[in-house]
């Protein structure tokens, strides 16, 4: 059985008739939209979304963080300041 990762769900036929009043019961949570009482998409609210995409930029600029503190004494080259 496949986990349903919403708070709320909504059939795709109560999706057609009425997105807007399916997001404004969900506030700012996502929506799994069900198909056979399977989870075929989510509808997720624009603040939700940003929120999330917030999430993983931070994600990857940590990660290219932690590349850069990785290195290596002999991967530095030496810069006089006066030659820049």
């Amino acid at each position: 059985m496949q986990p349903i990762l919403a708070n709320y769900t909504a059939s795709i036929t109560e999706l057609k008739k009425s997105p807007t009043q399916l997001l404004q019961q969900a506030g700012d949570e996502a929506i799994a939209i069900l198909n056979h009482n399977v989870p075929s998409a989510y509808l997720v609210p624009s603040v939700l979304y940003e929120r999330l995409m917030d999430i993983v930029d931070d994600y990857y600029l940590a990660k290219e963080v932690e590349e850069r503190l990785n290195y290596k004494e002999e991967d530095l080259i030496e810069v006089d300041i006066n030659d820049l």
